[in-house]
């Protein structure tokens, strides 16, 4: 039951990649396919407007993927997985190639019971 946040600079997607990658992130879960995990699994599409993006190096875009999880729902396998399939559907939806992936942060965020 994930609540996924992708922030890209806006234009930094490709037409088919924005279209997709939303529902694409969801995918890693492996929750049972009911209907309550489904409405449980949420994912938003945070595009930075133009200049709102700055790094020291160069100007090329990058992407932030938030991820938040029941605190001890993420094995030390599935944490690892989590963030190497995020990578991977980030930048097949930015037309970028596996080498890019230092571009794409994966941050998980556990929520103790109770608190949310």
């Amino acid at each position: 039951m994930p609540m996924i946040q992708l922030t890209a600079p806006s234009g930094a997607l490709t037409d088919q990649g924005r279209a997709e990658v939303q529902r694409e992130l969801l995918h890693w879960e492996g929750a049972p396919d009911t209907a309550f995990f489904s409405a449980q699994a949420w994912s938003y599409l945070t595009e930075l407007p133009a200049q709102a993006q700055t790094t020291a190096e160069d100007d090329l875009p990058r992407f932030r993927v938030d991820v938040t999880v029941p605190e001890g729902a993420l094995s030390d396998r599935r944490r690892s997985g989590l963030v190497e399939e995020a990578t991977r559907i980030v930048l097949q939806a930015a037309g970028l190639a596996a080498s890019d992936a230092p571009r794409v942060w994966v941050l998980i965020h556990e929520q103790a019971d109770g608190t949310w």
